[in-house]
């Protein structure tokens, strides 16, 4: 299965809207991407969350809300996304936004039958 998107599409304020082949469209929260990147130090908060709910989070230095500043495909099987605060370690693959998908899969598809 070729699981690579048709389109990519940046809100830097808001997020990362995903039209997969198929026609099935994600939609994912700058929030999100940034709390779930792939990258070692996110995956390293996460873990402690996990063992601590409270662990102390690092904070960002940076004023204002959270944007993306640029996405980078990263050959044919990732996006990487460099946000605001500094942070661009993150490969999201194509395989992992679709495991942490926030798009309920039933209003997707209800919504592209409204539109047909």
């Amino acid at each position: 299965m070729d699981d690579a998107p048709e389109h990519l599409e940046l809100r830097r304020q808001s997020g990362l809207l995903v039209r997969w082949r198929g026609g099935k469209e994600s939609f994912f929260p700058l929030a999100l991407l940034r709390r779930m990147s792939p990258s070692a130090d996110a995956r390293a908060i996460r873990e402690a969350l996990a063992a601590n709910p409270l662990t102390v989070i690092p904070s960002s230095n940076t004023p204002g809300p959270l944007e993306a500043l640029a996405a980078e495909l990263v050959g044919n099987y990732a996006v990487r996304i460099r946000f605001n605060d500094g942070h661009d370690t993150g490969l999201f693959s194509w395989r992992y936004l679709r495991e942490i998908d926030p798009t309920p899969q039933a209003s997707t598809t209800a919504r592209r039958s409204e539109h047909s």
